[in-house]
């Protein structure tokens, strides 16, 4: 359960990082916060699923550092590239 909380404020946090510093990708504060917490918990189940050792530390219980610190960057990486993925598509059909 920790884990999915992790992806899921490290995501947040990396769609409105990304969303505030690129105006072609901003979504507004929710479109980002919402983007980035899809996108964040997306990837960060990937890299649990992907890497035998952040798994084997979220079945234990036991969040090593490294476990911890992989999490944070899944879920901000995805985060961040969802919520430019989806900004850049809207604000491409805005212009046309």
């Amino acid at each position: 359960m920790e884990q999915i909380l992790i992806d899921l404020i490290a995501g947040a946090a990396g769609g409105n990082a990304v969303g505030k510093t690129s105006p072609r990708f901003d979504l507004g504060t929710i479109g980002n916060t919402v983007a980035g917490l899809v996108g964040g918990g997306i990837l960060g189940q990937i890299v649990t699923l992907l890497m035998p050792a952040v798994a084997a530390a979220v079945q234990n219980g036991h969040f090593t550092i490294q476990a911890v610190i992989a999490q944070l960057v899944a879920g901000g990486a995805g985060g961040a590239l969802l919520t430019a993925i989806v900004g850049a598509v809207k604000n491409r059909s805005k212009a046309v």
